[in-house]
């Protein structure tokens, strides 16, 4: 994942090398207005507050006119444990071993692609002031390690792991406020994005040994019992393999404080 990451951020830089290009040579050989001249039209950021959600997330905004602008965000998380694991395990019972135990296996990993058009509502412009953005998400999510207890027929506790990828598609509204600090940097509050769509996954696993009829009806009914709100559910359960397929409407919110180099 991190040279995913690493690519996707050569790419963005790429893209910012050719646009810079472009704006001294015009095709239509025009340059562009003096006031527009005046002001830095491009921003790269990074957002702060993902980093303690183990996310690495970076935006480039392009100002198109003095009250609008387009840009595009690439997040990433590397493989890893959930975030903010021992505080969670610090609020369990020390008694609730499958709990723990299932948040020591768990790993994850995400990766999403946002772009965005955005109005600014102020007289200043030009990537100022408070904004509104509409914007498109796409999401990957990828899971390992998903525990999942079940019971044979002497009441014995055994447990599998799943591990799969959920996809989704949402869009959604902004608001919020970027301010400049000096010549080159800014200052960027997306104050709140709620967002809304779709999203489907498939995860899979295999127990250590053949399970018993017993053990695919107690698995299945696991499964089955999962508690996830509005979202469609197919259980498949073999001796062999267990699968959950999910689909349904995915919700989110965006939120965060970005610090970025204008130029």
């Amino acid at each position: 994942m991190k040279t995913k990451f690493f690519y996707l951020v050569t790419a963005l830089l790429l893209c910012v090398s050719l646009n810079l290009a472009a704006q001294k040579t015009p095709a239509d050989g025009k340059t562009e207005s003096p006031e527009k001249k005046q002001h830095a039209l491009n921003f790269i950021k990074l957002n702060l507050t993902a980093l303690a959600f183990k996310n690495y997330s970076v935006q480039y905004e392009r100002i198109t006119s003095r009250k609008t602008s387009v840009g595009a965000s690439f997040r990433v998380m590397p493989n890893s444990s959930i975030p903010f694991k021992s505080q969670i395990l610090n609020s369990l019972d020390d008694t609730d071993t499958t709990t723990r135990n299932a948040i020591n296996k768990f790993k994850m990993s995400n990766f999403a692609f946002t772009p965005e058009f955005r109005f600014y509502v102020g007289k200043k412009g030009y990537g100022r002031g408070f904004y509104i953005a509409l914007f498109y998400r796409y999401a990957s999510f990828k899971s390992e390690d998903l525990i999942i207890e079940y019971e044979n027929s002497a009441s014995v506790k055994n447990n599998i792991a799943l591990g799969g990828k959920l996809t989704s598609n949402t869009g959604g509204i902004m608001f919020g406020a970027q301010w400049l600090l000096g010549k080159h940097l800014c200052l960027d509050w997306m104050i709140i994005g709620p967002h809304y769509g779709s999203g489907t996954g498939t995860f899979t696993g295999v127990p250590s040994k053949p399970l018993t009829p017993s053990e695919q009806s107690d698995l299945r009914q696991e499964l089955e019992d999962l508690d996830i709100p509005l979202t469609d559910k197919t259980v498949n359960v073999t001796a062999n393999s267990a699968s959950l397929k999910l689909s349904g409407p995915w919700a989110g919110i965006r939120a965060g404080l970005s610090l970025g180099f204008r130029f």
